[in-house]
């Protein structure tokens, strides 16, 4: 979401949400998001939830620069790339599945780690191999950052604190570094986030 509002050129204030200490599950949270979950955008009043969800409707009201192409095949090729992330790694890596793994199966911190990295390898080498399929220019889809680019980015962040052999998967990786060229990726990750300084 962060970077999405960024790439908009959108001013945002954010509200720090403390996942290490629980906050997203206390009461007080629970009545801004009921799932529990962050993100949450709120805007004019309304709560909108899912990363998804948020950034299509910052690309419907605000435009431009547009995350999703004009054209329908664009459009589905780009929600391929992002759902890839965001339904099929993101959900089986999130802390409340590893924090269930750790507290309810009883798996150590090695075991932990191997599970997070298969499946983060298993979308990698998936969105690695859709990567070939001609839609792609500078970035995921063309040479524009569109929806695909702002789900894959964190997800290399993440992947990384895992030790994911991420250098297995050169386009991904040549993807991620023009990425990380713009202000607007640099400006969202997790070191540059004003309550960074708590994680340590």
């Amino acid at each position: 979401m962060r970077i999405a509002l960024n790439l908009k050129g959108l001013a945002w204030t954010p509200r720090a949400v403390w996942l290490p200490a629980g906050e997203q599950a206390a009461a007080p949270y629970r009545t801004v998001n009921p799932q529990g979950l962050v993100p949450t955008l709120v805007d004019a009043g309304h709560r909108i939830a899912q990363s998804l969800a948020i950034i299509e409707y910052l690309d419907e009201t605000r435009p431009e620069p547009r995350l999703l192409p004009a054209d329908p095949m664009g459009r589905a090729r780009v929600r391929s790339l992002s759902l890839l992330v965001a339904a099929e790694i993101h959900p089986l890596n999130n802390l409340r599945v590893l924090d269930y793994l750790r507290d309810r199966l009883g798996l150590d911190e090695a075991a932990i780690a191997d599970w997070y990295r298969h499946w983060c390898d298993e979308g990698l080498s998936a969105f690695e191999r859709q990567l070939g399929d001609g839609g792609s220019g500078r970035f995921s889809h063309g040479d524009r950052p569109t929806m695909a680019d702002v789900c894959l980015v964190p997800q290399i962040f993440n992947a990384r604190r895992f030790e994911t052999r991420v250098e297995r998967y050169p386009a991904v990786m040549r993807i991620f570094d023009a990425c990380m060229e713009l202000d607007a990726f640099r400006e969202a990750e997790p070191s540059a986030q004003p309550d960074a300084a708590r994680a340590h």
